[in-house]
């Protein structure tokens, strides 16, 4: 089962997690989207609550909620975490997928989508 057929099918979660969930899914390997970014490509004004749908993301890694970050290009959160092995685990994730951070910033912001074709 893909990824978008399984969102659809899960019921336990809520309209608005679903549309977060779908456009996480369209992140490729090797690029991040900010929260702010992501809640513009759902028509959301805000970014707190993309970040409450994605803490609750029951599909991670597969729907790969680590690949979004703040839009000062810090990392973020990471199911629920702002520290700790949390965060360690979505810098592992990101490194995997040659995302780098240095000084606590993203290496190289032109990985940054701007929004999804």
């Amino acid at each position: 089962m893909d990824h978008l057929t399984m969102i659809a099918a899960d019921q336990s979660i809520t309209t608005f997690q679903r549309k977060v969930y779908e456009v996480v899914s369209q992140i490729p390997k090797g690029r991040v989207m900010t929260y702010q970014g992501l809640a513009r490509a759902i028509g959301c004004g805000s970014c707190q609550a993309v970040g409450q749908a994605l803490k609750r993301n029951p599909f991670a890694p597969a729907v790969p909620c680590h690949r979004v970050i703040k839009s000062d290009l810090t990392l973020g959160g990471y199911a629920g975490a702002r520290d700790g092995e949390a965060l360690c685990r979505k810098l592992a994730l990101l490194a995997g997928e040659g995302v780098f951070f240095e000084n606590g910033r993203l290496r190289n912001p032109e990985l940054v989508l701007d929004a999804l074709l």
